[in-house]
Formats: C-alpha cells, sequence, structure tokens
C-alpha cells in the first residue's frame, strides 16, 4: 500500500545552492582528513544531509522535491569546490533517489516508507546471475566500486536476471538490498577520489523480493515501472541523459576550487632562483593556464545546464527524449571531463615546486580529475566515437 503524502515544506532550488555553498569551508577543511581515512567524515555527510539536498529527485509522496537534474549540478559543482570525493559521492546519493523512483511503488515503499530520509550506493555491474527462486531471487557475490556504501541505509546492486528478458532471455537490472543484508569490504585504496570510500558491497545468499528488481532496459528507455505507476515526467528521462552528471558535475567543482586556490596563493607568490623576487602572476603562462581553467569551467557548466534544460523541457511536454538529445547530452558528459583534465594540467603545470605537496588544493584536484576521467560512463574515447557515429549516419555503439 502506497504512504500517505508528506507535508515536508519544499526548499527552493536557491535556497538549497545557498546552503551547501555555506558549508564548502567545513568541506574543504576536511578534504586531507577525508584522503587519509579514506572516506567521508560522518559528522560531514551528517551536515550535508541536512540540507535536504538529498531530496532533490526523491519522489514528492515520500518527502521528496521531485526537482531537475540541472539542480544537481549546481549543487554538486558547489560541494566540488570544497573536495571532488565528497561531491563525487553527494551526486550519486542524489541521483540514485532518482533510479529507486523507477523501482515499483512497493519497493519505494520498502525504501522511504519508514525512513524518507533514506539514501541509497552501491555498484551497477551486473558481475553475478541472480538464482530465480519463489517471490523473488537469491544473490552472492562481491560488488567494487561502491562509492560511498560507508553512509547508504539501502544498496543498489547490478545482477543478471535469468527469464527477465525478451522471450525469456537473461536481462541485467537493478536490485535494492538493505544495508543489513550486506557486508563492507575495505578495499578502496587509490592515488584519487581517496575520500569516496568506495570499497566493495558483499553478500552471501541474500534473499531479494522480485518488486525490489529494476531492469536497465526499462530505467535506460524512460518507461520504469516507478514512472508508469506515478506519470511524472521527472522519471520518464531515460537513465543515461540524466544520471552521470553525479559525477561530471564534481569536476567543475573541482576546478574551480582548484582556480580559487591557485589565485589565492599566486597573486602575492614571489619566485625563487634565477628571477628571485618576480611575481608568479607576472608570467604569461601562468595567465593562460588561469585563463584556460576559467573557460573550461564556464563551457562545461553552460553546455550541460542547457542539455538538461532542454531534456526536461521535452520530458514535462510530454515529448520523446530523442536519440539526438541523449546522445548530446552523453557528449556533453564526457567533454567535461575532457575539458577539466586539460585545463588542470596546465594549471598543474605552473604551480612549481609547491604544487608536489600533498595537501595542495591544485595537487588533489589534480589527481582528483584524472581519476574520474578514468570511469568508463565519461571515457572520452567512447563517447566521442558514440556521437561520431550517430552524426556520421552508423548506429551508435554504447550506453545513452
Amino acid at each position: 500500500m502506497d504512504s500517505p503524502a508528506r507535508s515536508t515544506a519544499k526548499i527552493s532550488r536557491d535556497e538549497l545552492v545557498e546552503r551547501t555553498r555555506a558549508l564548502i569551508p567545513m568541506v574543504r577543511d576536511a578534504a586531507d582528513a577525508g584522503e587519509k581515512r579514506r572516506s567521508i567524515a560522518p559528522e560531514t555527510m551528517a551536515a550535508i544531509r541536512q540540507t535536504g539536498i538529498f531530496r532533490i529527485l526523491q519522489p514528492e509522496r515520500f518527502g521528496g522535491f521531485e526537482y531537475d537534474f540541472g539542480t544537481v549540478i549546481r549543487i554538486n559543482s558547489e560541494i566540488g569546490r570544497g573536495c571532488t570525493s565528497t561531491a563525487w559521492v553527494c551526486g550519486l546519493g542524489m541521483t540514485h533517489q532518482w533510479i529507486a523512483a523507477g523501482f515499483p511503488p512497493q519497493a519505494q515503499e520498502d525504501v522511504w516508507g519508514d525512513d524518507p530520509d533514506a539514501i541509497i550506493f552501491g555498484s551497477y555491474g551486473p558481475i553475478i546471475e541472480a538464482k530465480p527462486v519463489e517471490g523473488g531471487w537469491i544473490i552472492g557475490g562481491c560488488w567494487s566500486f561502491a562509492s560511498g556504501c560507508d553512509h547508504g541505509e539501502w544498496g543498489l546492486l547490478g545482477a543478471r536476471f535469468p527469464g527477465a528478458g525478451p522471450d525469456g532471455a537473461t536481462a541485467p537490472g537493478f536490485m535494492l538490498v538493505p544495508k543489513a543484508d550486506y557486508t563492507i569490504k575495505d578495499d578502496w585504496f587509490t592515488n584519487g577520489l581517496a575520500a569516496t570510500g568506495s570499497k566493495s558491497i558483499v553478500c552471501e545468499d541474500v534473499f531479494v523480493p522480485s518488486h525490489r528488481q529494476l531492469l536497465f532496459a526499462d530505467v535506460m528507455s524512460g518507461n520504469s515501472p516507478g514512472y508508469r505507476a506515478s506519470g511524472r515526467p521527472l522519471y520518464s528521462i531515460p537513465m543515461f541523459a540524466g544520471i552521470p552528471v553525479a559525477i561530471s558535475g564534481p569536476a567543475l567543482g573541482a576546478l574551480q576550487g582548484a582556480i580559487d586556490a591557485f589565485i589565492g596563493i599566486t597573486s602575492v607568490q614571489k619566485t625563487r632562483g634565477m628571477r628571485a623576487g618576480s611575481t608568479v602572476a607576472d608570467f604569461a603562462a601562468v595567465q593562460s593556464a588561469v585563463a584556460e581553467a576559467c573557460a573550461a569551467v564556464d563551457a562545461g557548466r553552460l553546455m550541460i545546464l542547457r542539455d538538461l534544460r532542454e531534456t526536461h523541457e521535452a520530458a514535462d511536454a510530454g515529448q520523446e527524449i530523442t536519440a539526438e538529445m541523449r546522445l548530446r547530452n552523453r557528449l556533453t558528459q564526457a567533454y567535461i571531463l575532457k575539458l577539466a583534465v586539460q585545463a588542470i594540467d596546465a594549471l598543474y603545470s605552473v604551480t612549481g615546486v609547491n604544487g608536489i605537496n600533498l595537501g595542495n588544493q591544485v595537487e588533489r584536484a589534480w589527481r582528483d580529475i584524472h581519476a574520474m576521467s578514468h570511469h568508463v560512463t565519461l571515457n572520452w574515447d567512447i563517447t566521442s566515437t558514440m556521437y561520431g557515429q550517430h552524426r556520421l549516419g552508423l548506429p551508435p555503439r554504447g550506453n545513452y
């Protein structure tokens, strides 16, 4: 049975951004300790949860705001100015609420019925084949790269489901598993995005009811059980047209944070050595690197917010989210990382010897942005060739 609508007052988009912006100093101050801990501090996550950002894409009937993916970008690019890892985890926490809203209503009730503040982290790879049993499935395995899993109440895990596809074929999809049913394997040791705590989730013969299953095909097409039950336009958007902003938006924030830190130091820094006493800011290479980084942030932000605005306008009007639109969104998501990598490389190259110090915000952004660029969803070669195939009249090969 559906839960009654809750009367939680909405917080405006702009207020959510302002609440997030107010936390940047705290998030920045905790970034170094988060890297050493390899996870975001519980007190940091508690403060972020208090802002209400995890309700942005949550259904209204559970106290959510049902806003838009553009607001996610605005939020996680702000958090990224303080800590890229924190922005990455928060982006996933916000967008996983949208994925959960695609599950059948009973699954949503399981997640939020008693705890509307519940959030979800996990790992999408359909690495195991679920065993069909009466009323659902039995699963067991180890899911790597479950960013933020220390902080979630539920796990979102990928699996292959025999007989769930057309003509009885095996089909990939998601499952929702409560944290009481899994353990976390502490195996996250990296040189970038270290504080994301992207450890592994381990399940041993866990029963998953059939209503906690969501096929990839349904959520990627924008025709999920949750959308069919609610009819809300937000949940009709194909998954890859929106979800990757969770992990591309932090790059904009990381780059802006690096720009801010670099300018704060360089504008007053004097050189040593053969040109001792010169102002670092007087060097043309330094000026050019700052300009490139600023342009990259502006270009990425303008492109992604344009794409998302047009995507939501189409969804709200009941129009098809076309292949052209979905592929353009995917291109922009990856292009943000391409721009960010080029810009942070240029900025890092003029930091001087101080740039090699651990804890330097430009150095951390350099490592984090490069780590982000390794994610298959944001891989430029894969995404650019997929878009190029489409424009050349060839069948696009990839997820869009």
